[in-house]
């Protein structure tokens, strides 16, 4: 896959339409899953969306679609129905693991998760890997689970029990990224991500209360996604703060680590980072990094203004067709 194959639609191509339209393009989901619970070993538990039923001979000897959605992302989003879609058609098995609290049901402990948590995914692929030994297994991370995917994949190594990866829109520098949110029109993303995270965080308040000795008032009143990370995700995942929480999650130092083929797809003009989260050293040659010049946040859209396509629904499938072949 080359950048010269993505051509934005024509009328669509600012990267804030980019990012945006999908949602408009697509209103409801493409399917309706197969839901699994999945508990952890701390009492809690992760909600999985499946393409068909797990448990059936026929998706036995199929290969395994596995896919990680963005900040506050889940089954509803656009790219993930619709990439979970996409591979099923081609034959694949897909199943999405929903990080803890951004499944349909809130989850029992106070934690939640964060772009460096990486155990519970080891615990899902663990179990597909004990499912499904003999099929092939992609991972797809988007956004802030394409930041996850990454810390896995360098964490892992040669025990990653995938085939390959593609990492999506990552913000592979955590404190750049908070830093881009807050200027111009990104400030419009900030708040639709910060209203979520808040009213979520305001259904665990008496959770979070005990643990963390926090007021309603106070999460009312947070203005910035740094605010959050200093005050709840560093504190409530064993970070001295936001600043140790980026420093110590993001991905970017991480990318040579890597030893499964990985490929990153990353738009020059997306609204939600800035030329820090661009490798500017060399990666080995199982690193297939795509850097183009539009697509915005997760957008990627092409076709044209009447009849808008996602292209990465027509690439990634296409990308891995060998494991079908």
């Amino acid at each position: 896959m080359s950048s010269k194959h993505f051509i934005a639609a024509k009328g669509l191509a600012n990267p804030h339409v980019q990012t945006l339209i999908p949602r408009f393009v697509r209103r409801k989901a493409l399917f309706e899953p197969i839901w699994e619970t999945l508990d952890t070993p701390d009492g809690d538990f992760v909600e999985l969306a499946w393409s068909e039923d797990p448990h059936r001979q026929s998706a036995q000897n199929k290969p395994v679609f596995v896919l990680f959605h963005g900040l506050e992302g889940c089954f509803h989003s656009p790219y993930a129905n619709g990439l979970m879609h996409a591979f099923a058609k081609q034959g694949w098995l897909s199943v999405m693991m929903h990080f803890r609290g951004c499944g349909p049901n809130p989850n029992r402990l106070a934690r939640a998760y964060h772009s460096g948590e990486i155990g519970d995914a080891r615990q899902f692929i663990e179990l597909l890997d004990h499912r499904y030994p003999n099929s092939r297994k992609v991972a797809v991370g988007i956004s802030l689970g394409g930041n996850m995917l990454t810390n896995y994949l360098a964490h892992y190594g040669d025990d990653t029990k995938l085939d390959g990866a593609t990492v999506i829109s990552a913000p592979l520098d955590l404190a750049a990224c908070a830093r881009r949110i807050e200027q111009g029109f990104s400030k419009v993303y900030r708040s639709y991500l910060l209203s979520s995270m808040k009213k979520n965080a305001l259904n665990k308040l008496h959770l979070l209360s005990e643990v963390l000795g926090l007021t309603e008032e106070r999460i009312k009143n947070m203005k910035k996604l740094y605010e959050f990370d200093d005050l709840i995700t560093a504190p409530l995942h064993g970070f001295k703060n936001a600043d140790d929480y980026y420093q110590r999650c993001s991905g970017l130092p991480r990318l040579r680590e890597i030893t499964v083929p990985t490929q990153f797809i990353h738009a020059k003009d997306d609204p939600f980072m800035t030329h820090e989260v661009i490798p500017t050293f060399s990666l080995p040659s199982h690193i297939n990094y795509q850097l183009l010049d539009r697509g915005g946040h997760v957008g990627f859209m092409t076709g044209s203004l009447r009849r808008p396509r996602f292209w990465l629904e027509e690439s990634l499938p296409s990308y891995y067709r060998h494991f079908i072949d």
